[in-house]
């Protein structure tokens, strides 16, 4: 099996947990110089989880939000997707929900590609 094939998998294939290793981030040292941006992980439990997620992206960060908890038809997750849009628009950035499990929110200067590589 090829790199990418085990990247994209194969039709036919399940990927299982074992495929993946786990990454500390302990083992890599911070960077020595201050960024400009950083990506930031956050899970959205609920509405008080989008206060730290706005704040994010004002301050120019880019945030990978796990939303597996909600449904995409769920009206409490509507109304937070309603809420990031708001702030990608205000700060000029972009948004997207990456499959039913992600949304991605980004600052000014940083757009989403809606094509896969």
């Amino acid at each position: 099996m090829g790199l990418m094939s085990k990247i994209l998998g194969e039709s036919g294939t399940s990927r299982k947990t074992d495929d993946y290793v786990e990454l500390n981030a302990d083992d890599f040292e911070a960077a020595a110089t201050e960024t400009e941006r950083q990506v930031r992980i956050a899970q959205i439990s609920g509405k008080q989880d989008v206060i730290e997620i706005k704040d994010a992206v004002y301050d120019g960060d880019i945030v990978i939000a796990d939303i597996t908890r909600h449904s995409t038809q769920d009206r409490t997750m509507e109304h937070i997707s309603d809420e990031l849009k708001q702030v990608a628009n205000e700060v000029g950035g972009d948004i997207v929900q990456k499959d039913d499990d992600q949304l991605i929110i980004t600052p000014a200067g940083v757009g989403i590609a809606r094509e896969r590589l």
